[in-house]
């Protein structure tokens, strides 16, 4: 890395892309153990800069009450809204209420 312009691009490149550490180094010219080790201080730096600007996200609360006044403070929440897997129920009407019509196989 030659600045700490090309650490920030790596450590969001390698959080968005989801590479092992072997390819993401072979995709940045770095083997996986350095490649690791980069993402280690990228995120520690990124962690460090959000903590200073009061921008870094809570991660624990330790009663519902803590929340509730957490986020009385604040204007937005934004939600990660990514699909978790769920159990298929077993009878049939539960199976059809719950199905998205997405994955449809192919011919």
């Amino acid at each position: 890395m030659k600045d700490e312009e090309d650490l920030l691009f790596f450590t969001l490149f390698s959080c968005k892309s989801g590479l092992t550490y072997d390819v993401l180094g072979l995709v940045c010219g770095l083997d996986g153990a350095t490649a690791k080790r980069r993402q280690d201080e990228g995120l520690a730096v990124l962690r460090e800069a959000l903590r200073l600007a009061n921008c870094l996200p809570e991660r624990e609360f330790q009663s519902p009450a803590e929340l509730q006044r957490y986020f009385s403070k604040r204007r937005a929440v934004l939600l990660d809204a990514t699909e978790l897997a769920t159990q298929r129920p077993q009878e049939k009407a539960a199976q059809k209420a719950q199905y998205s019509g997405k994955k449809n196989a192919t011919p």
